[in-house]
């Protein structure tokens, strides 16, 4: 690790406020490596942030969500993501050993508690972590509540997907053999895992950008490119974990999550939520906010799923400002 000089003194005095204070690979056990960074000023406010997927890693951006005059926030790749190595392994990679990651990075940075930030998979792997360790956490701010159950992927790549993008639904089932398509998950998850790139290539390509047009307010295109499938364009990382993920029910048990929602009791917590979210709907944050007094929905109109949609990311950076001077008080 390589601090900066500057590190305990105010962000303002450094070239770039968003540029780390400390970056390293964390070696976690089991062969595996995750990326760590911290920003803002080692005696901020303790904030973790979690990113999505599974399997896509921290930007760049993502450091400005914490202003770096308040916050201390560590930003890392979750095992088999990002910058985190061996890239993409799934080995030794479950919920569980992500929770731990957590607290593994948690008492490196000797902090006490943190505030717990993430969207869609990054909520479903905070409200675990939260659950699992309630006396670590001071605060949650969720973007597009995930529940890691498989109605809800059922729900958005059959129901949803076939109701707002009919052409696009016939194309992503017409990807598979016939005698598949009435399970398409449970095939495209195999298609995917398999080791013959012949198999998992056009399956991780059409599953990535179906994914991508479901999570857009306005996409800009909403039809698979079949010929770009057998390309030779680079593979998306992110759909091989997920895969792996999906396949084995997020880790979790049945409505683990819901049902686990009484273990937040006494943690504040801000959900934001797009109006238009197709893949994690408001009625999923509504549901966890029932169960979650201590939360509070705030909703973006006419925004989907994507931290980028219009007024989201402006929406999160005051939730996790409004939560920290709600925790000082």
């Amino acid at each position: 690790m390589a601090p900066d000089a500057e590190a305990g003194k105010a962000s303002t005095k450094r070239a770039d406020p968003f540029a780390p204070l400390t970056s390293e690979m964390l070696p976690v056990g089991d062969g595996h490596e995750i990326y760590v960074e911290s920003v803002g000023r080692a005696d901020g406010v303790a904030a973790v942030y979690l990113h999505g997927g599974p399997g896509s890693g921290c930007q760049a951006d993502h450091r400005r969500l914490f202003d770096p005059e308040r916050f201390h926030a560590v930003l890392f790749d979750q095992r088999g993501a990002g910058r985190s190595r061996p890239k993409g392994r799934r080995e030794d990679n479950t919920l569980a050993h992500l929770i731990a990651d957590m607290e593994a990075i948690r008492q490196k940075f000797a902090l006490e508690r943190w505030i717990v930030v993430g969207g869609s998979w990054g909520a479903t792997l905070a409200l675990a972590y939260a659950q699992a360790h309630p006396d670590r956490v001071s605060g949650i701010v969720l973007r597009a509540t995930f529940l890691g159950t498989r109605a809800e992927i059922e729900t958005a790549f059959t129901d949803v997907l076939a109701r707002f993008y009919p052409d696009l639904s016939c194309d992503f089932l017409n990807l598979l053999p016939l005698a598949e398509r009435g399970q398409p998950l449970d095939a495209y998850w195999r298609h995917i895992l398999d080791p013959d790139p012949a198999v998992h290539g056009p399956a991780a390509r059409a599953w990535a950008d179906t994914e991508r047009i479901l999570s857009e307010h306005v996409p800009g295109r909403v039809r698979l490119d079949i010929a770009s499938l057998n390309s030779s364009r680079a593979l998306p990382a992110t759909p091989f974990v997920e895969a792996h993920y999906f396949a084995n029910d997020c880790f979790l048990k049945p409505n683990q999550l819901l049902e686990g929602a009484g273990r937040l009791a006494k943690i504040p917590g801000i959900i934001v939520q797009g109006r238009y979210d197709l893949l994690c709907p408001p009625a999923t944050s509504h549901a966890l906010n029932a169960a979650w007094p201590a939360s509070e929905v705030r909703m973006v109109e006419g925004a989907g799923h994507t931290l980028y949609d219009p007024g989201v990311r402006d929406a999160v950076m005051t939730a996790i400002a409004d939560l920290a001077s709600k925790i000082a008080k």
